[in-house]
């Protein structure tokens, strides 16, 4: 039994994630379950953070908003007529709009309907914002070869779309 975080483990996580003032942004009731190594599982910095821990391990960890979901960028914030949206929009919905030049998928919000107009953003809802994690090691493994050739974990946790 694998017990030591390398390259090609599956790692299931306990955690919960603050913000800085120590509001609670995930309070990690579903366990995280992801292969180590470099599969964009998880945020970098976390990854980093975990390699060579071991079972049982507990650890904090601060991500800057870099480091996480990004800076909050106004660029992203649009103004749109209300004629382009349906009628039964309300804010805090979410729509995908496909970018510019048709490469990226990018979620918006409506963060405000008035006169008309409809205030959409495109930045994600931790944007700008410092995350802690509280983790705790709960499981580690050695991947199958099946999920290191498929960069993700299969299984009972895992992803189930083949």
């Amino acid at each position: 039994m694998q017990n030591e975080i390398a390259k090609n483990s599956v790692v299931t996580l306990k955690y919960t994630v603050r913000d800085t003032d120590g509001t609670v942004i995930d309070d990690g009731q579903h366990p995280l379950v992801y292969l180590h190594g470099g599969y964009d599982g998880i945020f970098p910095v976390l990854e980093e953070a975990l390699h060579g821990k071991k079972l049982g391990d507990t650890l904090q960890v601060k991500l800057q908003p870099e480091d996480a979901f990004g800076e909050y960028d106004e660029e992203m914030i649009l103004v749109e007529d209300a004629k382009l949206f349906p009628d039964n929009i309300e804010v805090g919905m979410s729509f995908e709009r496909v970018s510019d030049d048709g490469e990226e998928d990018l979620i918006y919000r409506i963060t405000d309907i008035a006169d008309g107009k409809v205030v959409v953003d495109g930045n994600h809802p931790l944007a700008g914002v410092a995350l802690v994690f509280d983790i705790t090691i709960a499981e580690v493994r050695a991947a199958s070869a099946e999920e290191v050739s498929h960069g993700h974990v299969h299984g009972p946790d895992g992803h189930h779309h083949h």
